[in-house]
């Protein structure tokens, strides 16, 4: 009988996410330590083997960061498009309290950071500041467990999608080199297609999967980043309204364990390797170590929480079910985990090495200071 009981609490705490959360933590850690390592050169080389053939040859860490996690937004798109329909977010109030809060989000850390850099060689950085990275927020709010309301997920899911999606504009716009448009229309036939048989009643999920494989193709080869190419998809794939299975939900059913327990822990792992210098120490009190710092941290968390304060006191937006300024100031703080997306604006914001190793450190101490802040807020907020 106790082994039966050990064995559901095991079950019940496996399908919570929390475990994809303490697996995601155990990858950065783990990178780091490879990072600082002997294995660093061979780990390297190792993410920078290609695979593939022809047009879609690409190393191991860009099928990671541009295939897998396409596959990640994918289905953080599914869950926004179910809540949009009939969840969280199905009354216009309560969608654009993400929308206006990723904003407040975006501009407060931009501004920021343009304070302490303006006139400064690295004055080019401020975009650095205004991306979230989703996939770690949202393993800080699965460890979170039930000491938040289901809700709040809902909602940073939301702000990060915005917050992504306005990251990506912001590279399109003032980071990318060049745009090729003829694979920009290429991928809006492919959704005008999904479009059509969305609306025609294609219910079989391979008539919407392969063409989205054609579409991820035509946005990675536009200059755009790939990942966009998952949420575009996944507002196309069919739901319904009745209590029968939708496509929608068996995709996400199915996306969810090896999303959680593959996909984000090998990105983790992937994308951490962080190998620590001496000269990282004094950029973080440089203007660019202080304008990430500062921007993500402290920007973040006012934009979220004064933007959504705004919202609603003028009556265009309403809380989360279940969630109070507390929870919103606490997710603010999390918003702050910048990482990925800000470390790749950093790489096309400086082509000096020690600018991109002290923007890279600034980012890791800015994420992991929201981080610990915000699940510690979290966590004892419902006390208080």
């Amino acid at each position: 009988m106790p082994k039966l009981i050990n064995l559901e609490v095991f079950q019940r705490f496996f399908r919570s996410g929390q475990v994809g959360g303490f697996l995601l933590l155990i990858c950065v850690a783990i990178s780091l330590i490879i990072a600082n390592t002997a294995s660093k050169e061979s780990f390297e080389t190792f993410l920078a083997t290609r695979l593939g053939f022809d047009a879609v040859n690409y190393s191991i860490l860009a099928w990671i960061n541009d295939g897998f996690m396409a596959i990640f937004f994918l289905l953080v798109g599914l869950e926004i498009k179910r809540e949009l329909l009939e969840g969280e977010l199905s009354s216009l109030k309560s969608a654009a309290l993400p929308v206006i809060a990723a904003l407040g989000g975006m501009l407060v850390p931009a501004l920021i950071y343009t304070l302490f850099n303006k006139g400064t060689e690295t004055a080019g950085g401020w975009g650095i500041p205004m991306a979230t990275d989703i996939a770690f927020a949202l393993a800080i709010i699965a460890l979170l467990g039930k000491n938040v309301p289901p809700s709040l997920k809902i909602f940073l899911a939301a702000l990060a999608i915005v917050d992504d999606l306005g990251a990506i504009l912001v590279i399109a716009v003032f980071y990318t080199q060049q745009i090729h448009f003829e694979y920009l229309a290429m991928a809006g036939g492919v959704l005008v297609l999904l479009a059509l048989m969305n609306y025609f009643g294609v219910k079989q999920l391979m008539f919407y999967l392969i063409p989205g494989v054609f579409l991820w193709y035509c946005i990675h080869h536009s200059g755009i980043h790939a990942t966009i190419a998952g949420v575009l998809l996944a507002f196309t794939i069919p739901t319904n309204e009745t209590d029968e299975e939708s496509p929608l939900e068996k995709l996400e059913h199915a996306l969810t364990t090896p999303v959680n327990y593959l996909i984000m822990p090998v990105f983790a792992l992937a994308n951490t390797n962080i190998t620590f210098q001496k000269e990282m120490l004094t950029g973080l009190v440089s203007p660019l170590g202080l304008g990430i710092i500062t921007g993500l941290f402290a920007g973040k968390t006012i934009g979220v929480s004064v933007f959504s304060w705004l919202a609603v006191k003028l009556k265009w937006a309403e809380l989360p079910t279940g969630a109070g300024w507390k929870h919103l100031l606490g997710l603010g703080m999390l918003a702050g985990i910048g990482f990925t997306m800000s470390i790749f604006i950093a790489l096309l914001s400086f082509s000096d090495a020690l600018h991109v190793s002290e923007a890279k450190f600034a980012i890791l101490t800015a994420s992991v200071l929201s981080g610990i802040v915000g699940y510690v807020f979290l966590r004892v907020v419902k006390k208080i």
